[in-house]
């Protein structure tokens, strides 16, 4: 990998003087030169300067920014009183753009704290854009990111970790035995088809950013021009492309633990990334206390913890993570423990059930044949995403166990089922009507994956 790095360097030093090319253009772009107005107008907004000329013609404009590349104005409209337009000189031309003002001045989807910001951008834009089209047309056709050692190396690595501590899910057929007279008991038998792989994949998160000072696009090396919003970066781990490099930037994503500023509410699959685990610590360690000290309570899941020592254990978790102190000590009573467990699964902008396989439950929940419908959620299972099906497969078995102590907690996997529905169940579109039509088959769809956890997982 040392060896593919220096070569990809090395090769990536050759470029440096095309790299440099849309840097020396953002250098010798025109600066803005403003128009001002000799007279004061009594009709200009608070928010422009003496570049408003008022109601003036398209064609006086042009005269007036004839003189200079760069120059701009800032004009009413004739046609359309009441709405600006932003007359500016560039390549020979007066160029004509819609102005609006909403706190911050814009033309387009960036927003300037100045007309003059605005301009400047605009003038690096038009005059890159004109210079560099075919160059910038191109620029993407030969990526460094694919190339450069250190990123198929952590790639490997991650993989690496993660299939050592997963359990692959089984591809299973479910068959009655026709030696068994109960309908309700079934046998297992391996399919010959092949089992999911394990693929930690994750999304780049990227938001538009303002780089300070120069800045490279890590997928193509070329220069991020503009004054604002030059690219995007990914919040998770850093990455800073090109708005238009963005698209191409493979689904590898590796979150710093420095960018997740919280626990709750954080995405499964970049909370595990994040902390290099299969699950998020946070059912694991809530499972642990549980299981140590908890699966005699009465009413386990069902009795609620008060809820401001719930929030306290939340805080905990997005303050100290791992190192959270969920002891005994700390919370004598355990339903605190697992309302801490329940809020955290609700609170996913992801639920353990995606969205997009919320519905295939739902309708393998329809299915009359008992057997049937045990393939159709075994299927949907497989169609999880890793960290979402680990996550499941945890709990699931964990709800097994707090089944056969049922005498003591008085809870079965009917009553787990009507408890953990919703909360690892939610619909795309919150519509109360489907939530509530939909209940009963999101209890049932628990119900089967807690009873049935040692075939379907």
């Amino acid at each position: 990998h040392c060896k593919s790095l220096n070569s990809n360097l090395a090769s990536f030093s050759k470029c440096q003087t095309d790299i440099l090319h849309l840097y020396q253009l953002q250098q010798e772009a025109p600066r803005p030169k403003r128009m001002t107005c000799p007279q004061e107008m009594e009709s200009r907004p608070k928010y422009y300067g003496r570049e408003f000329h008022g109601r003036i013609s398209r064609e006086y404009a042009d005269e007036l920014l004839a003189t200079a590349e760069g120059a701009y104005l800032i004009r009413e409209s004739q046609r359309q009183p009441g709405t600006h337009t932003l007359a500016l000189r560039f390549g020979h031309q007066t160029l004509n753009y819609r102005l609006f003002y909403d706190g911050k001045h814009f033309v387009g989807e960036k927003r300037f704290e100045s007309v003059h910001d605005l301009v400047t951008d605009a003038l690096i834009t038009l005059y890159i854009e004109t210079k560099a089209a075919e160059y910038i047309a191109k620029m993407t056709t030969n990526p460094i990111y694919e190339h450069l050692g250190y990123t198929s190396l952590l790639k490997d690595k991650t993989v690496h970790r993660l299939n050592r501590g997963r359990t692959e899910p089984r591809r299973v057929t479910f068959q009655r035995d026709e030696r068994i007279a109960s309908p309700l008991v079934r046998r297992t038998v391996l399919k010959d088809a092949p089992e999911k792989q394990c693929s930690y994949e994750k999304m780049h998160n990227f938001k538009v950013h303002t780089f300070r000072g120069p800045h490279w696009c890590e997928y193509c090396a070329n220069f991020m021009w503009g004054l604002i919003a030059q690219g995007v970066r990914c919040s998770d781990c850093g990455l800073n492309v090109h708005k238009q490099c963005s698209k191409l930037v493979p689904s590898d994503c590796q979150p710093d633990l420095r960018r997740i500023k919280k626990v709750f509410s954080c995405d499964l699959t970049t909370l595990v990334k994040a902390h290099n685990s299969t699950r998020p610590m946070v059912v694991d360690m809530c499972i642990q206390e549980i299981e140590l000290r908890g699966m005699k309570s009465e009413g386990l899941y069902r009795v609620s913890g008060f809820s401001e020592h719930i929030e306290d254990v939340r805080l905990a978790f997005d303050r100290d993570g791992d190192k959270a102190d969920i002891s005994a000590s700390a919370y004598a009573d355990i339903n605190i423990i697992a309302g801490a467990l329940k809020l955290y699964l609700r609170d996913l902008p992801i639920p353990v059930i995606t969205f997009e396989l919320y519905s295939k439950f739902i309708q393998a929940a329809r299915i009359p044949n008992a057997d049937t419908r045990l393939e159709a959620i075994h299927e949907s299972l497989l169609q999880l995403p890793p960290a979402h099906y680990e996550t499941l497969r945890y709990l699931m078995a964990h709800l097994k166990r707090v089944t056969l102590f049922e005498k003591y907690n008085l809870m079965n996997a009917e009553n787990l089922g009507i408890v953990f529905g919703p909360t690892l169940m939610q619909p795309p579109e919150m519509n109360a009507l489907t939530t509530l039509n939909d209940m009963r088959l999101q209890k049932l769809v628990v119900q089967l994956m807690i009873e049935h956890e040692d075939v379907l997982f």
